[in-house]
């Protein structure tokens, strides 16, 4: 599980993974830090796809399961 205030190269991951998916994190960096910009990219990623069992802006295993699958 990742979130806000979470930093290193699982979130470096997150971060080029959400790049790939159109409209969600654009603009955003790969810097290896959970900031609020992604935390939101993260929420709207869940919101846009439907995605329940994690937190809203928590890249828990329900999120990444849905993102592995789709990048």
């Amino acid at each position: 599980m990742l979130s806000l205030g979470d930093s290193g190269p699982e979130v470096s991951e997150l971060q080029s993974r959400l790049l790939r998916i159109p409209d969600v994190y654009t603009g955003g960096s790969v810097n290896g830090q959970y900031d609020q910009s992604l935390a939101s990219a993260v929420a709207r990623f869940q919101l846009w796809y439907g995605i329940r069992g994690d937190e809203d802006g928590v890249y828990g295993d329900d999120t990444r399961r849905d993102l592995e699958s789709r990048t």
